[in-house]
């Protein structure tokens, strides 16, 4: 699978260690940065185009990592088709795919050990959607949300 992970300085590390789990796990990974620890950098600039990429890239999931993952939450949901969940466990992570198909995970790097979120995004890449049909109903109804601005409430 494609992986985009980015990052801004608060998990310059944390990225560093998840690209290298990636690619021993035989993920293709794309790295929008940052590429160097700079404590003046601004999530925007790097998580922006990391979510861009994901909806670009069918069928890849992306990765956006911060000091509390809060903020590239935020930021990567501002890209029209993502649907970042911010998971601090992996059962959130595992909800987050299988009830909301989210194509991006966020994750706090001063929030977990390296081994804690790798087994978030590990869990995160590995489930799939249920496919169920309440919960592509309600992805449809936000998906609708966010192409009209309207909610139109389901039948």
């Amino acid at each position: 699978m494609r992986v985009h992970i980015a990052t801004d300085h608060a998990a310059f590390e944390l990225k560093e260690h998840l690209r290298a789990r990636l690619a021993e796990a035989g993920h293709e990974v794309v790295d929008h940065g940052a590429t160097e620890l700079d404590p003046d950098d601004d999530y925007p600039d790097l998580i922006i185009p990391c979510a861009q990429a994901v909806v670009a890239d069918p069928g890849s999931l992306g990765i956006v990592l911060g000091g509390s993952g809060n903020g590239e939450q935020m930021a990567a949901n501002k890209v029209t088709g993502v649907r970042a969940a911010l998971a601090w466990k992996p059962e959130l992570a595992s909800l987050a795919r299988q009830h909301n198909n989210a194509n991006v995970v966020s994750v706090g790097g001063r929030m977990h050990t390296e081994d804690e979120a790798w087994e978030i995004v590990r869990t995160f890449l590995d489930t799939p959607f249920s496919g169920d049909d309440r919960h592509a109903r309600r992805i449809a109804m936000m998906d609708a949300y966010e192409a009209s601005g309207k909610i139109a409430p389901s039948a």
